[in-house]
């Protein structure tokens, strides 16, 4: 470089540390006209770039300086940074690795690199490179912070809170350390004191976009969604590309049963990111949740794909009303346990208990309370043999007084709120009060918390009821089933050992509170002269090829209604819509109100025929309509969620309505409604059948349960691994 373009760099370096950047950046691109080689000036204009958020322009300014200039540490680590903003850490990995070969003690560096290595999932790794950091700089109160994320990451919360602190306390306006100190306080579940951390980074940085989106996740976590929704759109207001802000917006929309706004939110974090971390799974289940099929059959073959990619795309629970085939859900269950549950414990490898009098049986559920899984397993809770098992509950769902949530806490031995608790807390907790067998009534439903069990809360780990599939997981042991659900040629589609119970898997109470109310169908808007088929499912289980099916039966039964339950206003309009595309007049569909439970009971018996949905199966429901009196036809598939009602079914003597195919299932339902005599034979013996047949006979059921508990811990304390166990009848 020549004396004049030398003095006109020193010229631009003196203006850009005097804060005039544009200027600075005028004069580095006036040297770089007469000599296009300076690498001092290409490496200006790339920082000054990278500072103005113009990442990829700095890569090209910066790369061309590295090419000219080749032992230049600054130019490696400036062009490190800005790789790092756009996501190509492996590549800014490389980067910095040639900056630290050249001088190995720049703290700035190595706090680089361990923030690269963290994005790539390399905590451990991570933590060593802060570590080296801190060992040239003690001070350096970022290499704390990130210390503190890697533990988080770890879920090792005190820890990482104890490091935020320090970093906090050597750097009081690191925005950053506030953040990620709410982000540990949430995992802590002192959702309080995360979102007073989050309003301490905002206020020390007003535009920073991510405390925005996390001070929205902890007002969720408080319930209050409608300030979570500002928070968000703060976040998006500052950066409209935050994919992750999007897809949390449309989570709080939702949980508000506005549903058509939280389609707009995640088809944005979907448009802005096709492969975010479960945002198509989100917009998928709310489509189905308002009967939105426009281009679903394009969503749900894209949705496929990726989940055979190995993509995030979807939870586990939201692919069980779309997909009839074992090995994908099993993939996709796969994929969601090894991006969220841990692979090993951090409490460490679980002590066997000494000889036992009792086994110490632990249900951990967030449904203990007006819930479908409540209403089917409290009378098995009750009906446990105390002289030989003793009953423990863990609560870690919202704390409700309702007649089921105080009839569930009666039935067990103790009963343990534990919503406050985080998920580590939870599994120390009951290995304290030395729980033999640990059931998950939750695995991947909505406020699940399947960490626990990551945890090890037990030595031995159950799925059972809530969830109909397999956790694809190595933390459970086995999956409670029965012989229809799981046959043996679809067991390799499940990561547990198959515990086989003799009859159904579901546990049923022996009898219902049903009301007092005597309804006609006059008061529900039934047309008396009318055959009523119904579906009481939810919404989201109704796929359009059952809704075509359905269509195609009332087509050949004309004096025929179909009676739904459905309390959205916009899956009314769609699916009268959807009715009118298949030349069935929507007046057709009647639509029930939801109420009490007790009445819903009552006024189920009104139908004739229950038409099941597929491949999600009525479950709870099944046991209703046939509780009340109602047959129930049903679909069979291949999936759990797709063979339940088929389950039950057989074991109340009725299998005659399990079919195989849609056209049996099709011609079955029209054969019924147009064949009085043979419907009525079929609801005497459904009657007949009710007391004497195993499905709704809780003493048998508990005592097939209790023996399958029986064999798992016989396994255990024989230091046998886990294999699938026959219990015979």
């Amino acid at each position: 470089m020549n004396s004049n373009l030398a003095q006109k760099f020193a010229s631009a370096i003196q203006l850009f540390q005097a804060g005039n950047v544009q200027e600075a950046d005028r004069l580095a691109s006036e040297i770089l006209s007469i000599d296009p080689k300076s690498s001092d000036a290409l490496q200006l204009r790339g920082v000054i770039a990278g500072l103005q958020n113009r990442h990829v322009e700095a890569e090209i300014f910066l790369k061309s300086a590295a090419d000219i200039t080749r032992n230049n540490q600054y130019i490696f680590f400036n062009l490190a940074k800005s790789l790092s903003e756009q996501g190509k850490y492996a590549e800014s990995l490389g980067w910095l690795k040639k900056a630290l070969a050249l001088d190995p003690k720049q703290d700035k560096t190595w706090l680089n690199y361990g923030e690269c290595l963290f994005k790539l999932g390399e905590v451990d790794a991570a933590l060593h490179a802060f570590d080296r950091a801190l060992k040239i700089n003690g001070d350096l109160a970022e290499a704390y912070s990130n210390q503190a994320n890697c533990y988080n990451e770890k879920r090792i919360y005190e820890k990482s809170l104890a490091l935020h602190d320090q970093a906090i306390k050597l750097k009081p306006s690191l925005a950053q350390a506030w953040n990620n100190r709410g982000i540990t306080l949430n995992g802590l579940r002192r959702h309080a004191e995360a979102l007073a951390s989050y309003e301490r980074a905002i206020e020390l940085r007003p535009d920073y976009a991510e405390a925005w989106n996390n001070h929205g996740i902890t007002l969720i976590g408080l319930r209050r969604h409608e300030e979570a929704l500002a928070s968000y759109e703060r976040a998006i207001e500052l950066r409209p590309d935050y994919a992750e802000a999007w897809n949390n917006q449309g989570l709080a929309l939702n949980d508000l049963r506005r549903y058509e706004d939280a389609l707009t939110s995640y088809g944005q974090a979907v448009k802005l990111n096709p492969s975010g971390d479960f945002f198509l799974g989100n917009l998928l289940h709310t489509k189905m949740k308002i009967c939105d099929w426009v281009h679903l059959d394009q969503y749900c073959d894209t949705l496929r794909k990726k989940i055979l990619a190995w993509d995030r795309v979807s939870t586990p629970f939201e692919v069980l009303a779309i997909f009839d085939s074992p090995p994908l859900l099993k993939r996709c269950a796969e994929i969601y346990a090894s991006e969220r549950l841990s692979q090993k414990s951090q409490l460490g490898a679980i002590a066997r208990r000494a000889t036992r009098h009792k086994i110490r049986i632990g249900y951990f559920s967030m449904d203990f309370g007006d819930h479908p899984v409540s209403h089917l397993i409290v009378e098995s809770l009750e009906l446990h043999d105390r002289e030989k098992f003793e009953i423990y509950g863990f609560s870690f769902g919202v704390s409700v007084r309702d007649p089921t949530r105080e009839r569930i806490r009666k039935a067990f031995d103790k009963f343990f709120d534990v919503e406050n608790y985080c998920e580590v807390d939870i599994a120390r907790l009951a290995r304290q009060v030395g729980i033999d067998i640990a059931i998950d009534l939750g695995g991947y439903t909505q406020n699940a918390r399947p960490q626990i069990f990551a945890e090890r809360a037990a030595p031995i780990q159950i799925n059972y009821l809530g969830y109909p599939g397999t956790m694809g997981s190595k933390h459970f042991d086995y999956v409670i089933a029965d012989q229809i659900l799981v046959p043996k040629e679809n067991r390799d589609a499940y990561s547990e050992k198959i515990i086989y119970l003799p009859n159904s898997y579901q546990a049923n109470a022996s009898s219902q509170k049903i009301s007092d109310r005597q309804f006609t169908r006059n008061d529900v808007g039934l047309d008396t002269s009318k055959f009523v088929f119904c579906s009481f499912n939810n919404t989201w289980k109704i796929t359009p090829q059952t809704f075509s099916l359905w269509m195609q039966i009332l087509r050949s039964v004309d004096s025929s209604i179909l009676w739904l339950l459905i309390d959205s206003p916009v899956a009314v309009k769609n699916l009268r819509k959807e009715a009118l595309a298949r030349d069935i007049n929507p007046e057709r569909l009647i639509f029930a109100d939801r109420i009490p439970r007790a009445e819903h009971l009552s006024r189920f018996r009104l139908a004739d025929l229950f038409l099941d949905t597929f491949p999600y199966n009525a479950h709870t429901t099944s046991s209703d309509s046939l509780g009340a009196g109602v047959p129930v036809l049903t679909l069979k598939g291949q999936t759990f969620a797709a063979r339940v009602a088929a389950s039950l079914l057989t074991n109340i003597g009725i299998p005659e309505l399990v079919a195989n195919t849609s056209n049996e299932y099709c011609s079955l339902a029209v054969e019924l409604a147009s064949n009085s005599n043979k419907l009525a034979k079929i609801k005497s013996k459904l009657i007949g059948n009710r007391d004497s047949t195993p499905l709704f006979d809780t003493h048998l059921f508990v005592r097939h349960l209790e023996t399958a508990y029986q064999r798992t811990l016989d396994r255990s304390d024989a230091d046998l691994s886990p294999e699938h166990i026959y219990i015979n009848h």
